[in-house]
């Protein structure tokens, strides 16, 4: 049984996945037979052949057939639909077939993410900016719009207090500019407050009232523009030093920086929406309000069904980097009313501290009726993992 690659091409939004398919089983003959298209003419380069999902076998392993031949393969990290096409790019011993899965058609989602790619970025530069913006005595002179504005978007900035509670939390995540235009669809309360409370909501009153600016230029775009937020993995974000600016008494510079991060910053949000809508995952970032200072909170949630045996459950990872602690990534995994925790500290220092916290941890666990299979905290960072652009397989015919 040969080891597997499914690959994301990434393009576009669209995704193709790549199968390389070793033969092991009794099967053998006939499959090298296809590959080698001599007993299935059907079976050469470029060829695009049906398949379909056959279900799991007592081995757990997923039953695919293509063509006329059924095969068998790890169940993929993303659900793949009752009917699909795979084309042939290789053969020989080991062929190659590209999984053709559906594309967003929309050719207007196509266009508004290879513009947004190249704006994006991090909330670090944003906040950093913002720090250095409160701490300029001209910027009383500012308009009183403006104020406003900024003092809006410094309100929608959470606390740790805020994130500590259940409750507090899925206000953080509703809030992060996720869901905006999906709360404004249907609204529950007041649409002005919906939107003053939101962080999407905020940053484009103010980009609005920052465009009015005599001196706001373009935001530039970024020359190094990295893949959607998905398909990076979670990226602990450290803070940035506040911008420095050569006059003390010109808040223009700052106004001028301001508005670029904040195109960028909404940029993001609009990536990650555009990826919420066609993969069953959410990455989401949360402003923070630390100790002299602000961070960001990046969460990765994805609804994970198991094939084998149909149970499901939540995966939560996260990334912070705090300049006590350092980068700290973590995952929990509720398959109710068991969970694990993983945790990894780049830090041994850190990696104590959080250790020191697992007796009370698991105390309030069992309190609530949750039943720990696991809870351990390493040191070093993980390698970024992504479901949705590198997943390995084992396939046989």
């Amino acid at each position: 049984m040969q080891d597997q690659l499914i690959r994301t091409v990434h393009g576009d939004p669209a995704q193709e996945l790549l199968l390389i398919i070793q033969p092991t089983s009794l099967a053998a003959l006939t499959w090298a037979g296809a590959a080698a298209g001599t007993s299935a003419p059907s079976w050469r380069i470029g060829a695009v052949l049906s398949a379909r999902p056959l279900g799991v076998n007592p081995q757990g392993m997923l039953v695919l057939q293509i063509g006329t031949l059924s095969v068998e393969t790890e169940i993929p990290g993303s659900q793949l639909p009752a009917q699909f096409q795979v084309r042939v790019l290789s053969l020989g011993a080991q062929p190659q077939l590209e999984v053709l899965l559906p594309h967003p058609a929309d050719p207007t989602f196509q266009r508004i993410l290879r513009e947004r790619l190249p704006q994006q970025n991090g909330y670090a530069p944003l906040l950093a900016t913002l720090g250095a913006l409160a701490q300029r005595p001209m910027l009383r002179q500012l308009p009183p719009y403006l104020r406003t504005a900024l003092a809006l978007l410094e309100h929608v900035v959470r606390t740790p207090a805020d994130i500590t509670t259940g409750e507090g939390l899925r206000l953080a995540i509703s809030r992060s500019g996720l869901f905006l235009e999906s709360q404004l669809a249907h609204p529950q309360g007041n649409l002005t407050t919906l939107v003053e409370e939101d962080w999407k909501g905020a940053l484009l009153r103010l980009v609005g009232l920052l465009q009015r600016q005599p001196t706001a230029g373009p935001a530039a775009n970024r020359s190094d523009t990295a893949p959607p937020l998905l398909q990076r993995g979670l990226q602990a974000q450290a803070r940035l030093p506040l911008p420095m600016a050569a006059d003390a008494d010109d808040v223009n510079p700052l106004l001028d920086r301001l508005y670029g991060d904040v195109k960028a910053a909404l940029a993001r949000v609009e990536v990650a929406q555009l990826e919420a809508s066609t993969l069953p995952a959410w990455m989401i970032e949360i402003p923070l309000q630390g100790q002299g200072g602000r961070d960001v909170l990046q969460l990765q949630l994805e609804f994970v069904t198991d094939a084998a045996d149909g149970s499901h459950g939540w995966t939560l990872g996260f990334a912070l980097d705090l300049p006590a602690l350092g980068p700290v990534h973590g995952e929990l995994q509720l398959r109710e009313p068991r969970l694990s925790v993983r945790l990894w500290a780049e830090y041994a220092e850190t990696a104590q501290r959080l250790e020191r916290q697992f007796t009370p941890l698991r105390q309030r666990l069992a309190a609530c009726g949750v039943l720990l299979d696991q809870l351990s905290c390493q040191v070093g960072l993980p390698q970024p993992q992504n479901r949705h652009s590198a997943v390995l397989l084992k396939a046989t015919a």
